[in-house]
């Protein structure tokens, strides 16, 4: 890797995006990252050997600008990379709502920008990092984007107009395995387990089903008809689910997550 990434904003997906360039082969004389603590910066060059400076210079200096900062934080941000960023540089924005529109008007005019919505499995190397190309980005930029977050999971490029189903779906998309684990565990517990045995239970359910899901091929409605033998207990279970509207509720979850992220990527946050 010969270009030069600066992460801006290593928070937890920033560093984790750091650990997945440099097992993927960047070296860390290649990275830079911004802080907004001292003993941050000291923390990331002890552990990884990056160097930490400031966001004009790291603009100055970079190829590539990975913007990592909380999305109230972008205007603020792009005001100081602004003076430093010309058209040669790639900008790759990873802040929920933030439209590639956005950023390109605050910058000099033919800027390629990458709008990516990563999720927190990123941290485990199992995220899923969806892509979409600004006005001025190029299929070359797309898969530099997509060799740098590929470190950390899988990449799917959509058009920009599909970010907030992908951010519902996917970018938001763990918390709701979390509440359902955490149900599922509560309701362990009401049936008698202790609640240690109910958690590893569920988890390894969980990890099993989505280990089938991704590697057999199968359409879920198999793998779940698979489970279900007539007059049996999962049937049972499933009819509550439905009685109890489980899945319109989804639904309805999924069409709320989105519409906020329309409001944020409109600036009504």
């Amino acid at each position: 890797m010969t270009q030069t990434v600066a992460v801006l904003g290593t928070g937890k997906i920033g560093e984790a995006l750091l650990s997945g360039m440099i097992r993927a082969g960047w070296r860390p004389a290649d990275l830079l990252v911004t802080t907004r603590r001292s003993d941050r910066a000291e923390e990331l060059r002890t552990r990884y050997g990056v160097e930490s400076v400031g966001n004009a210079e790291a603009a100055k200096a970079a190829d590539i600008l990975i913007l990592a900062v909380k999305p109230q934080d972008m205007g603020k941000l792009l005001d100081e990379l602004t003076p430093h960023v010309g058209t040669d540089r790639l900008v790759i924005s990873a802040a929920a709502g933030i439209t590639t529109t956005f950023i390109e008007e605050r910058l000099t005019t033919g800027t390629p920008v990458v709008r990516v919505m990563p999720n927190t499995p990123v941290l485990v190397d199992e995220g899923m990092s969806v892509i979409s190309a600004g006005s001025h980005a190029t299929g070359a930029h797309l898969t530099t984007t997509e060799e740098i977050f590929g470190g950390v999971g899988k990449t799917l490029r959509v058009p920009e107009s599909q970010q907030d189903a992908a951010t519902a779906l996917s970018g938001s998309g763990p918390a709701y395995f979390y509440f359902l684990v955490e149900a599922m565990t509560d309701a362990g517990i009401l049936l008698g387990l202790p609640r240690a045995q109910a958690h590893d239970l569920i988890v390894q359910a969980a990890i099993g089903a989505a280990v089938m899901l991704r590697d057999s091929g199968e359409h879920p409605v198999k793998l779940r008809e698979a489970v279900t033998s007539p007059a049996g207990t999962t049937i049972s279970a499933i009819r509550e689910l439905e009685n109890h509207g489980v899945r319109a509720a989804l639904i309805a979850a999924l069409e709320a997550a989105r519409d906020r992220s329309r409001e944020l990527a409109s600036g009504n946050g």
